[in-house]
């Protein structure tokens, strides 16, 4: 599987050291919820598959609040980066 162009941006170096953080865990279920969006879209009935999707979008907000409550700004670029919150319109 070829991997997704959020992971190949971090190096090599900084990914063996940084599989742990929040940031990497992000972009990790990142890349696994669009892959399994792409293959419910085909498979609208493979129920199971939106059970294990719901829980990685819970997953991913838990991260996502807590990076939000430690690093603001970091919380805003990975938003930015990762394109996965719309602009507030006011």
């Amino acid at each position: 599987m070829v991997k997704n162009s959020f992971i190949s941006a971090i190096s090599q170096e900084e990914k063996e050291k940084n599989k742990g953080s929040i940031e990497f865990q992000i972009v990790n279920l990142t890349k696994n919820i669009r892959i399994l969006t792409s293959h419910l879209e085909l498979h609208k009935k493979d129920f199971l598959s939106h059970r294990g999707l719901r829980k990685m979008l819970g997953k991913r907000q838990r991260l996502l609040t807590c990076l939000s409550n430690k690093n603001r700004v970091c919380y805003k670029e990975l938003i930015g980066q990762l394109d996965i919150r719309e602009p507030k319109n006011r």
